[in-house]
């Protein structure tokens, strides 16, 4: 595997290896916050509290002054894909983010350092129904199959509004009789219902019908199965609740739409993700049951957009809607702890509220918080610690462990970036010798290595 020179993964410790963290104020998120030390053993965190057991060989890292804060979870990001969308039909269930994954994306070093250790790597929003997603854990330098978080329960991506409709016109214009031939449907956001109504009508068909192959097989009765339909078997998961669903959605009428379609086919959607005006329609999203993930203050980049406002988390939160903090972006997702302190600002969060946001809460509404999301006994030891309270817009994530493995260390990373650039000027001085060396081309002159 190829890796830029620069960050090859250079910090890396034994996961078997015993490590205690010592002297630190740990926020637990879900348990207060603890000053004293955490127990690391085989990747789980085995203790917690003022002393704790040092066994024998064990790694010891001083936290004095600093702050320990589960791992940050990003439940909606694209980053590590060499491809999002598959915009050429309404309906790509059968396709799979895990088929893309591109663990050699610097994206995926970056996240980490800004002290995020998992990101829910959705399929775009191109299509009504779009393809599975990926949970990850940000294991840089792992093969691809390595990162794929195997704990959690499959998930796909629906999209509303603008990015599917207009998906459907490929010159990017408006819709009229002079392109009508080369538009892909839906066009509108009525036959975006239209969509779902019509393939979870084939999903519920199309499983009846192995049921009934099944029936014929139990009784001993001659039968021949169904052909298989792949893009239809996902929709019959997630009729039978085994894989969850992540909408795209922005304005509250068609957030409604969604959630009377969900009720009448007969599943539960999981999360809605942007989720602009939420906070129009909080309590009918609680009532259903479903999560809010959501920007904290990104609002009018278009017309879907004018009417968010930066309180959405916070009177979501209050309605009784399971909010959380994301990024969709390659960049925000270096600073989630701080867009989760902008809810303190717009809305009053409390601290733990704010905390919550971009930890156990996606990790709950992931379904995984058994696992991750918070600093608790016989989770994962996924981990930053922080020079300063995280929710500081100047705190700087000194390390980072996932599973009990250092993937982040920045003074290592600092010296790393010195000797790299000390190799690449020997590299360049070298071939600017041999250019001396071997004298200008035929029919030119030596150009100056770039």
């Amino acid at each position: 595997m190829k890796f830029s020179l620069l960050f090859v993964p250079l910090f890396l410790i034994a996961a078997d290896q015993p490590m205690v963290v010592q002297n630190a104020n740990i926020l637990t998120v879900t348990k207060g916050t603890i000053k004293g030390s955490i127990l690391v053993e085989n990747g789980k965190i085995k203790e917690i509290g003022e002393k704790v057991t040092v066994p024998p060989g064990a790694k010891i890292v001083d936290a004095s002054g600093q702050f320990i804060l589960p791992g940050i979870i990003d439940s909606h990001s694209h980053i590590a894909a060499d491809s999002i969308n598959e915009g050429s039909i309404s309906v790509s269930s059968m396709v799979r983010i895990e088929d893309v994954l591109n663990p050699e994306d610097i994206a995926i070093y970056r996240a980490i350092a800004g002290g995020t250790t998992m990101a829910n790597v959705l399929h775009g929003s191109a299509n009504a129904i779009g393809g599975q997603n990926s949970l990850i854990k940000l294991r840089w330098g792992k093969r691809a199959e390595e990162m794929l978080f195997d704990k959690a329960q499959p998930s796909i991506k629906f999209a509303l509004g603008e990015n599917p409709k207009r998906q459907g016109n490929p010159s990017g214009g408006r819709v009229g009789a002079a392109n009508v031939g080369n538009l892909r449907y839906p066009a509108t956001r009525m036959g975006i219902e239209d969509v779902y109504i019509d393939a979870f009508t084939r999903a519920k068909e199309y499983r009846a019908s192995w049921q009934d192959y099944e029936a014929k097989k139990a009784k001993g009765e001659a039968a021949i199965p169904p052909r298989r339909d792949l893009q239809l078997e996902p929709l019959v998961d997630i009729l039978e609740g085994k894989m969850q669903v992540h909408v795209h959605a922005y304005r509250s009428d068609e957030i409604l739409m969604m959630i009377r379609v969900a009720e009448q086919v007969g599943f539960k959607v999981t999360s809605f993700q942007h989720i602009l005006e939420g906070y129009k329609v909080a309590k009918e999203i609680a009532k259903h049951g479903a999560a809010g993930a959501g920007f904290s203050d990104w609002w009018a980049y278009k017309i879907e957009a004018y009417d968010a406002i930066p309180y959405n988390m916070a009177v979501m939160t209050r309605k009784g809607v399971l909010a959380s903090v994301n990024s969709d972006s390659a960049d925000t997702i270096r600073r989630l702890n701080t867009e989760a302190a902008k809810t303190m600002k717009y809305g009053g969060l409390s601290e733990e509220e704010a905390l919550k946001l971009v930890t156990i809460n996606p990790a709950i509404h992931m379904k995984v918080d058994k696992y991750v999301g918070s600093i608790e006994v016989g989770k994962d030891a996924d981990f930053v610690i922080w020079d300063k309270h995280p929710l500081s817009s100047f705190a700087r994530a000194q390390q980072v462990y996932i599973d009990g493995v250092k993937y982040f260390d920045r003074d290592d990373d600092a010296s790393a970036r010195v000797k790299i650039e000390a190799q690449k000027k020997a590299l360049e001085d070298k071939l600017r010798s041999e250019q001396r060396r071997q004298g200008p081309p035929a029919g030119g002159t030596a150009r100056r290595p770039q």
